[in-house]
């Protein structure tokens, strides 16, 4: 559970965190075992290298003292002295005796120098400072004691070597950044393209570039794009053919139910005929409103949006309406005032349909305005919110067919409000009630 835990936490959700990560960490632990063995290599280098140059030394300045009286063999101790070991007259520091092989091995390569007359003898002791000495116990040719002080080489470091070393990983973290961002920026634009898809279909391509596997992508990308936008203005054009035709048989049934002597039957065909009316009157808005998403008839100007407001509040207020406005924008807006005004008034009169105490609140938002139209009416389950601004779609348990119309009226405000190039949101009220809340761009 906890490996589970901290592999969640420090296991990076990106596909670019998670190649970083890996090529890094990859790249760190390969270039520290090269640094570990060439550090390895070099010690035991420097190790058999000593003990060669160790037996010469050796023997060479044992020779010397065997030419020295003994007398002046004192004197020749300090020049005879090297880094890292010296001679001692005499028996010396005495330790502990060691089969170690690396003792042995110092041992053979030094009596192999100095011949086989020397009988060398090999102790280890502890030192407080060097750490363990080797001591090389022999006598001269007249019995004189001579001992020879090793104390094993040790690893120094340049200082350069650890900022050469931290310099070679931030280059290497660089051109891992680098290339990774580089494979990984086409997916990232794919994933984007995806999300501004937007229901009318006008993205710009993808560019068709970049590496194969990239290039192949993006014009799979494209492919379904245009797929996905015939299909969607096949689907607009059966609907508009089908609900203009079907009004010239309406027409004729109309015509024909008004000849009936039955003025109930009559009465009751009217009706139904006025609902199939209704029903194709909806379908060629919401054909329109779509036609008007992708290619507007209606070009963009300077309004004032509080006086739009106004004026359409009061609308309603002269109707006998209760509608109230709050808020204000304060600033000219740059959109398109009819259809904008078609918006309103249709998410208006559906909250006075479906519910009371209509309020349109206007608040200017980050770069956006945002207009909310509230009512008190039984809301949208939670569930469902999404769902009503598909076409045809209706809240049986609120609004039923004799009240809930076609189910295309929050479809059609949805196609408008993307021909503006702005976000309808919908959303339950506290106490009751639905908010509906038009963000669109405040371009002054």
């Amino acid at each position: 559970m906890k490996l589970a835990a901290i592999r969640s936490h420090w296991w990076p959700y990106s596909l670019f965190g998670r190649l970083t990560l890996i090529l890094c960490v990859g790249l760190v632990a390969a270039h520290t075992l090269s640094f570990g063995l060439i550090l390895y290599e070099k010690a035991q280098s420097s190790k058999a290298m000593m003990i060669y140059y160790l037996g010469k030394d050796v023997a060479s300045s044992i020779a010397i003292l065997e030419r020295v009286p003994p007398a002046e063999r004192a004197s020749w101790l300090g020049k005879l002295e090297r880094g890292r070991y010296y001679y001692v007259l005499g028996a010396g520091p005495q330790g502990r005796p060691s089969q170690s092989p690396l003792c042995k091995e110092i041992a053979a390569v030094v009596s192999a120098a100095i011949g086989p007359q020397y009988a060398i003898k090999t102790t280890v002791m502890d030192h407080a400072l060097r750490g363990p000495q080797l001591n090389l116990h022999l006598a001269l040719v007249d019995g004189t004691p001579v001992t020879v002080v090793v104390s094993p080489p040790d690893m120094a470091i340049s200082p350069w070597v650890p900022v050469i070393l931290t310099l070679q990983l931030a280059i290497l973290a660089l051109f891992t950044w680098l290339a990774v961002r580089v494979a990984a920026r086409p997916l990232a634009q794919l994933a984007h393209a995806a999300d501004m898809l937007a229901p009318d279909m006008q993205t710009a391509p993808l560019p068709e570039d970049g590496p194969l596997e990239v290039a192949r992508a993006a014009a799979a990308f494209n492919a379904m794009q245009r797929r996905i936008s015939a299909y969607l203005a096949e689907r607009v054009q059966i609907l508009a053919a089908v609900s203009h035709d079907l009004q010239t048989p309406i027409t004729r049934m109309r015509l024909r139910a008004d000849m009936l002597d039955d003025g109930m039957q009559r009465d009751k065909m009217l009706a139904d005929l006025a609902a199939m009316q209704a029903l194709v009157e909806q379908g060629i808005a919401y054909a329109r409103s779509q036609n008007q998403a992708q290619t507007p008839d209606e070009a963009s100007c300077r309004i004032d949006l509080d006086a739009l407001l106004r004026s359409l509040v009061y609308d309603y207020q002269d109707a006998g309406q209760t509608v109230a406005l709050h808020g204000q924008f304060g600033q000219p807006l740059i959109s398109r005032p009819q259809t904008l005004r078609r918006i309103l008034s249709n998410l208006v009169d559906n909250a006075l349909k479906f519910g009371r105490e209509v309020e349109v609140h206007v608040q200017p938002a980050a770069n956006q305005v945002a207009i909310s139209v509230m009512d008190r009416g039984p809301g949208i389950p939670q569930e469902q919110l999404s769902a009503v601004l598909q076409p045809f779609y209706r809240v049986e348990n609120s609004r039923n067919r004799e009240t809930g119309g076609s189910g295309l009226g929050l479809a059609i405000v949805q196609q408008l409000t993307i021909a503006l190039g702005g976000t309808l949101v919908l959303s339950n009220r506290e106490g009751g009630g639905l908010m509906v809340s038009l963000l669109i761009p405040a371009k002054s």
